[in-house]
């Protein structure tokens, strides 16, 4: 089993598709990585891509030696990785959502907010966990409402905390 020094997930393998080893994946971001001739780390080994297709459900991946449905299945919630080394460089104005992790937040008048300390991926775009000085946690949407300013660089991410209903 190969350990990676910095491993980075790519996509999760959902469920098969079909009954020829296909296999459908749920990438964070743009799915720039599921490529032909990738090879991500999927359960412990290394597997080349074969073939990748965008669909509106995340993409469908053929793997080499997957073959049938069985092995296909067998594959179910496994993360696909690559260690950072790896992926492509980011262009200018782009960077790793995982990346996040660590700024430092502050709202849109400049007041500190807390710190990045987790990125919760969901089916429809990834979720900020975000802590104070006091330790209390709060999710920001990873959208352009509400995380209107990314700054790497600076270390510095700008939000618009969503408003929470009275109880």
């Amino acid at each position: 089993m190969e350990n990676l020094a910095d491993p980075v997930v790519i996509g999760v393998i959902a469920a098969p598709h079909g009954v020829r080893g296909t296999v459908r994946v749920k990438a964070p971001g743009s799915g720039r990585h599921l490529r032909r001739g990738v090879e991500p780390l999927v359960d412990g080994e290394r597997r080349r891509i074969l073939i990748s297709r965008q669909t509106p459900k995340g993409f469908l991946v053929d793997f080499e030696g997957v073959e049938n449905r069985d092995l296909a299945a067998s594959l179910r919630g496994s993360e696909m990785l690559l260690d950072r080394e790896e992926l492509d460089s980011p262009d200018a104005e782009e960077f790793y959502v995982g990346d996040l992790a660590g700024l430092e937040v502050y709202d849109k008048v400049g007041t500190h907010v807390g710190r990045v300390t987790d990125i919760l991926p969901t089916a429809v775009h990834e979720i900020l966990v975000v802590r104070d000085d006091e330790s209390v946690e709060r999710f920001v949407p990873f959208t352009h409402e509400h995380v209107p300013t990314v700054d790497p660089e600076r270390g510095r991410v700008v939000v618009n905390l969503p408003e929470v209903a009275p109880e």
